[in-house]
């Protein structure tokens, strides 16, 4: 006849052993699987305080270009030559400049041409680059070479001066030129980086996994490869586009790049050279917007490298 007892002690090893079990598919399921690249990126980025504070000054001053009505409800080409040069006035923190006009409203407004063309110019270079340096990693041979030493010779080229003698021809010019200007020649360091980039992963073994289920060239490319070789391309994109919105105010500084009729710092910062001694606050504020925009893409840059990079982990 069985024991009674025994009926007892079944349940709790059952019991035991359900738990036992339910603990360990929780813990599997706490493990989960290994975060890719990106995924462990964005971890890192998520308590980076320069990621959160460059990004987060980045979105205002977007916010400020997309809508600066929000900010200001004074036309920033509304002067008065009465109030050349004043200081500070009830509604007007900044001042005004030698024409009269508002400066806070300039330099609200200011931020639409800078931050355009920061980015339509770093699209350009990031798809121009991105192609040619994808073509010439992936292919090689006489048509990478090709295209390497069409790099080279871009390459050469100094940006400035290039825009210089590119602007200089136009008998009109407006944002989309002063864009053209500069993308046609800043993409051989995009186009550089990505070959390297795409030479490296190409020779994996998920390629090669990839090449012998027979997958196509431009599959292998577009699905593979370039996923795994974008992250550098990404790094530069965000450091040089805040050197393309010094650029682009160092040409409008020179009276070559936005006409006068568009709201531009670096127009403002050279029509503020005349009375700088006597009234210096119209040069001070569209030199510090310029500079918080450069330096927030630059610290950007610096996070997005630390995290992508896995030789700083």
């Amino acid at each position: 006849m069985p024991d009674p007892s025994s009926k007892t002690v079944m349940p709790s090893q059952d019991a035991s052993a359900a738990a036992l079990t339910l603990g360990a598919s929780s813990e599997s399921k706490s493990l989960g699987k290994p975060r890719s690249l990106w995924s462990d990126a964005w971890h890192d980025l998520r308590r980076n305080p320069t990621f959160v504070i460059s990004a987060l000054l980045i979105l205002f001053l977007i916010l400020v270009a997309v809508f600066p009505s929000l900010f200001t409800s004074t036309d920033p080409k509304r002067c008065d030559l009465i109030m050349g040069n004043n200081g500070r006035a009830p509604g007007h923190p900044f001042g005004f400049d030698r024409q009269g006009c508002d400066v806070y409203a300039r330099v609200i407004y200011g931020a639409r041409a800078s931050v355009t063309v920061g980015i339509l110019v770093t699209s350009g270079v990031v798809l121009i680059g991105g192609f040619i340096g994808a073509i010439a990693g992936f292919y090689g041979g006489a048509a990478g070479s090709l295209l390497s030493r069409l790099t080279d010779m871009f390459f050469a080229i100094p940006i400035l001066l290039f825009a210089i003698v590119f602007l200089s021809g136009f008998p009109f010019r407006n944002i989309w030129t002063v864009v053209a200007a500069i993308m046609l020649v800043g993409w051989p360091s995009v186009a550089r980086i990505m070959r390297g980039s795409v030479i490296s992963v190409k020779e994996s073994d998920f390629v090669t996994a990839a090449r012998a289920l027979g997958a196509s060239d431009m599959r292998i490319l577009a699905r593979h490869i370039l996923p795994n070789a974008i992250a550098p391309v990404i790094v530069v994109a965000t450091i040089s586009l805040g050197l393309f919105i010094v650029l682009e105010a160092t040409l409008s500084y020179l009276g070559i790049g936005l006409p006068g009729s568009t709201v531009s710092w670096g127009g403002d910062i050279n029509d503020a050279q005349a009375s700088l001694r006597t009234a210096p606050h119209v040069l001070l504020y569209p030199s510090v917007a310029l500079s918080i925009t450069v330096l927030a893409f630059m610290l950007l840059g610096d996070a997005v490298r630390d995290a992508l990079d896995p030789k700083l982990r």
